[in-house]
């Protein structure tokens, strides 16, 4: 799998309604996943199935990318941008449509999936040194600025 927003980057033919979550623990720290595709960090998150909502995706996301159970509290922002694409060996070129959301852990046990290699509670001073794509650096930028509305981009 390949992310681009380069200008040369393939068309893409398919659109992916996705959801994503910011999950804190007491401590403030934000839960990130190393993933396995593509050795990137990123909040959890994934592809809304039909029988979704966009909060019930990420709740479902989070749960089987990191073994914890959450609720949702609130709404980071929605990222549409149409250069986000994403490039899969299969020969699917998908352009995200991600809803960000945050949320608080209500039980469940911290653990990797098939999906990722690490999963941890991560420092905000620590973001800036972890591998990421820039469109998980927005949202979670996003969710650190407090910002009063959400993001609508």
């Amino acid at each position: 799998m390949t992310v681009s927003a380069r200008p040369q980057a393939p068309a893409p033919n398919s659109l992916v309604v996705a959801a994503s979550a910011v999950v804190t623990d007491a401590h403030g720290r934000i839960l990130l996943q190393r993933r396995r595709d593509n050795d990137l960090w990123a909040l959890p998150g994934g592809g809304m199935d039909l029988g979704d909502s966009l909060p019930g995706a990420a709740v479902r996301e989070v749960k089987e990318e990191t073994g914890l159970d959450v609720e949702i509290t609130g709404l980071v922002g929605t990222y549409t941008d149409p250069r986000h694409v994403i490039a899969y060996s299969d020969g699917k070129v998908r352009r995200q449509f991600n809803v960000c959301f945050t949320a608080r852990i209500t039980g469940g046990e911290l653990t990797i999936s098939d999906e990722s290699t690490e999963v941890r509670f991560v420092e905000a001073g620590e973001l800036g040194a972890l591998p990421m794509h820039h469109t998980q650096r927005l949202r979670l930028r996003h969710f650190l600025d407090h910002r009063s509305a959400p993001y609508l981009g």
